[in-house]
C-alpha cells in the first residue's frame, strides 16, 4: 500500500546542553509504506554562501541541495542525508537502544578513513497522528566511546 501525500513540514534539531539549533521549513512528500510505516522525502533548500576567499569546493558543497529521507514508525526512525556536495550521514534511532550515527565523505576513491561512526542512545521517541503522522519528537544522546557529545531533540511537524 503505497500512497503519496505532499505536505509542508518543519524539522528542527536542538542540543539541550550545547549552542546548537537549526530549523528547516520546506515541503516534503509523505509515502505510506504500510500501516504505521512511512517514508518522508524532502529536499533541503540551497544554502546561500557569501563570496569569500574560501576554496571553491567548500562553497560548492554548501550550495548543493541535499536530499533527506526519513523512515518513520512508532518504534524507530532512520534518517539519511545525501547530496552531491560530498558529505552524507545516516542515523538509526530506536527507543532505549544504542543506535548508529554514521557520517561519510563521498569521493571517487573510498577509503576506511573517510567515514565516522558514532553511537546514539534514544531516550524518547514519540509519534502522534491518527492515520498519518503529524508530530515526531526524538530525544537522544550522541556518544563516541565513553565520551558524550551532547543531548539532542529532533522535532518534526507535518501539516495536514
Amino acid at each position: 500500500m503505497l500512497t503519496r501525500h505532499p505536505k509542508p513540514v518543519s524539522l528542527s534539531l536542538m542540543a539541550t546542553d550545547l549552542p546548537v539549533w537549526s530549523v528547516l521549513e520546506t515541503s516534503a512528500t509523505l509515502y505510506q509504506q504500510a500501516p504505521e510505516q512511512f517514508h518522508l522525502l524532502l529536499t533541503e533548500p540551497v544554502v546561500q554562501c557569501p563570496a569569500t576567499p574560501e576554496p571553491p569546493s567548500i562553497l560548492q558543497a554548501a550550495a548543493t541541495p541535499r536530499l533527506l529521507w526519513l523512515e518513520i514508525s512508532p518504534y524507530r526512525l532512520i534518517m539519511t542525508m545525501q547530496g552531491n556536495g560530498g558529505f552524507s550521514y545516516r542515523h538509526w534511532w530506536e527507543q532505549g537502544v544504542y543506535g548508529i550515527s554514521r557520517y561519510w565523505l563521498q569521493d571517487s576513491a573510498p577509503t576506511v578513513a573517510d567515514h565516522l561512526r558514532l553511537r546514539n542512545f534514544t531516550r524518547s521517541l514519540s509519534l502522534t497522528g491518527r492515520s498519518l503522522p503529524e508530530r515526531l519528537r526524538l530525544e537522544y544522546e550522541l556518544w563516541t566511546a565513553n565520551l558524550q557529545l551532547g543531548q539532542y531533540v529532533l522535532h518534526l511537524e507535518i501539516q495536514h
